[in-house]
């Protein structure tokens, strides 16, 4: 399968193993993987801000960009959620954009339901002797709803030991720009998730969007936890021959 690679703002910028952990993956199960270099950002931002002409702009860019392909993945839940649900909010009604994004919003996915749904695997040959806990992040949970794909794809994974994460349906206090609207709150939600985290004794967490990850690690780390944090992507591209810890 051809598959069109959206790498995401905070991916390119803060998280580029990522982006190159997706490519290891899916290029070892034999697919092919190309990053449109005309991609930008999908807006989200502008959009949970108010800036609406700003957003649309961004998702007339992304629509044309992406247009042709079978399959969009993107390795972000809060970037798949903003296309699927809120681009064709971006669009009057009837108008191009709206048609345009009614159509390519289906095809455009998270990692676990690219393997899980159109892949149809979830043993991707990886492995992981440490032991893991799994935060199912507030727009993978209840936007995507990803349900147990995440943990189906982990449990798969050779030598990991999958822990559950007390209140792990809970937000970890990121939410983007409620991260620095509401700092003390923020700050109050990523300890009690860092909290329950340590609790679990695991050496890893692990998520679908590296925003809240860099939230929660951060946290993590000020407290000295000494658990890593890491985006899916990466524990499934891990292998004996290429061990990512």
């Amino acid at each position: 399968m051809r598959i069109a690679l959206f790498i995401t703002c905070v991916n390119d910028t803060l998280f580029p193993g990522t982006g190159q952990a997706v490519v290891r993956l899916l290029e070892r199960l034999g697919h092919e993987v190309v990053f449109p270099p005309s991609q930008t950002c999908c807006g989200q931002m502008h959009y949970n801000t108010g800036y609406r002409r700003d957003a649309q702009k961004l998702a007339v860019r992304f629509v044309e960009t992406f247009a042709d392909y079978d399959v969009v993945l993107a390795p972000s839940g809060s970037c798949a959620a903003m296309v699927r649900d809120n681009y064709r909010k971006l669009g009057e009604p009837g108008s191009r954009l709206e048609r345009a994004s009614a159509e390519l919003g289906p095809r455009v996915l998270d990692l676990s339901e690219l393997l899980v749904d159109v892949l149809g695997v979830t043993d991707v040959g990886a492995y992981f002797p440490h032991k893991v806990t799994y935060h199912p992040t507030c727009h993978g949970l209840r936007m995507l709803g990803l349900g147990d794909r995440p943990t189906r794809l982990l449990r798969a994974v050779r030598g990991l030991e999958l822990v559950e994460l007390e209140g792990a349906e809970e937000c970890c206090g990121f939410g983007g720009t409620f991260a620095v609207k509401n700092e003390a709150v923020s700050a109050a939600m990523g300890s009690d998730k860092a909290r329950h985290v340590a609790d679990t004794g695991a050496e890893v967490l692990c998520a679908v969007d590296n925003s809240c990850l860099m939230h929660i690690g951060g946290t993590m780390d000020r407290q000295r936890s000494g658990v890593r944090v890491m985006h899916l992507a990466e524990i499934l591209a891990s292998t004996e021959k290429e061990p990512a810890l």
